[in-house]
């Protein structure tokens, strides 16, 4: 069966459902039954409904990937790590927390991506003065430069 390339709502809901579900567009355009991902990306770019929908479908994916950060925080992850020794190779069984924290940090970037005004980093895009007033100037401070031997009035300014 040919990969289907003219768009359809049914196909796009799926893609949504899908990236609803945690996987990645790459992923889900990697399945015989789904348009390329060049098609994909075409069909955002004519159709407003489906980019509101995927737009959404990412807001939903975040969060989603919210739940899991904690379940990965949450749940141990025992493997193996190999040392070698003067005696030989030793194994140690462990917690894999390095791998554990990549899965929090990557998900993390993504989301902050994916929604960042939900997850960004907040970044203060305003100064503003008293009681959300303009900033006010209420100073002002002049350089005087006073030489040795020279009387403050004579200094250059």
């Amino acid at each position: 069966m040919a990969r289907p390339s003219d768009f359809s709502a049914e196909i796009a809901d799926a893609i949504c459902e899908r990236l609803i579900d945690g996987l990645s567009l790459r992923t889900i355009c990697a399945a015989s039954d789904m348009p390329d991902i060049r098609t994909v990306m075409r069909w955002l770019a004519a159709h407003d409904k489906f980019r509101h929908q995927y737009a959404r479908a990412r807001e939903i994916q975040a969060d989603r990937m919210a739940e899991e950060i904690l379940d990965i925080a949450d749940t141990t992850i025992e493997g193996e790590r190999r040392e070698e020794t003067e005696d030989g190779v030793k194994v140690v069984r462990e917690d894999m927390l390095g791998h554990r924290r990549l899965q929090v940090d990557t998900r993390k970037w993504l989301m902050a991506r994916m929604a960042p005004k939900k997850y960004g980093d907040k970044v203060v895009s305003e100064i503003t003065g008293a009681d959300g007033g303009p900033v006010a100037v209420v100073g002002r401070i002049e350089r005087v430069i006073v030489r040795p031997n020279q009387k403050p009035e004579d200094a250059d300014g």
